[in-house]
């Protein structure tokens, strides 16, 4: 069974949603979420930071799906 997590920029490099949980940087530049995601979620989340936040090529952000 495969399952799609969206994750979608609200303000790049501060704030995401990623399947509906709020991800956002803390003051120390650790990227947390109030409620607890799964572990497809958070490993989705870490691709995405990976491939598309710390990559100085991409100026914005945009919309990602990822199938597990």
């Amino acid at each position: 069974m495969s399952v799609s997590i969206t994750i979608i920029p609200h303000e790049d490099h501060q704030q995401y949603s990623v399947n509906g949980h709020i991800v956002y940087k803390d003051s120390s530049g650790n990227y947390i979420s109030r409620t607890d995601m799964s572990y497809n979620e958070n490993t989705a989340f870490q691709k995405y930071k990976k491939l598309v936040i710390d990559n100085p090529a991409f100026k914005r952000h945009t919309k990602a799906v990822y199938k597990t």
